[in-house]
């Protein structure tokens, strides 16, 4: 059991900066191409083997600070170090040709688990 992957479920919402855009040279489009860098990110991270997505914007309508989240990341991860280079991610991308960065506009939080399988007792 020590060298399988940690299961990870990486939680993303979109936060109220966004609904009040356009503001500062940033429009809406410019989050989605940064958002779209964040999950093209993640998925070709060294260590990190993606399973799936879901996007719950049609139901879940506003910002969302916790649960229930936008849109989630399903993904397998070697280590601890390897989330959180994934969740870091927000603090480096930046947003159209301004100066913020993705966290301005969204956040991420990562559940950290394993896979749900049978185990012998």
């Amino acid at each position: 059991m020590a060298n399988e992957p940690l299961r990870v479920l990486f939680c993303i919402g979109i936060n109220q900066n966004f609904f009040d855009l356009p503001e500062g040279g940033v429009a809406p489009g410019d989050v989605w191409t940064a958002f779209v860098g964040l999950m093209d990110g993640i998925k070709q991270l060294p260590g990190i083997d993606f399973i799936g997505d879901i996007d719950d914007d049609a139901h879940m309508v506003g910002p969302s600070d916790g649960w229930p989240w936008t849109c989630y990341l399903l993904c397998d991860a070697d280590s601890q170090a390897t989330v959180k280079e994934a969740c870091n991610l927000l603090r480096t991308i930046q947003v159209g040709e301004s100066d913020w960065k993705l966290w301005k506009y969204a956040k991420i939080e990562a559940r950290i688990g394993r896979a749900l399988t049978p185990r012998e007792y």
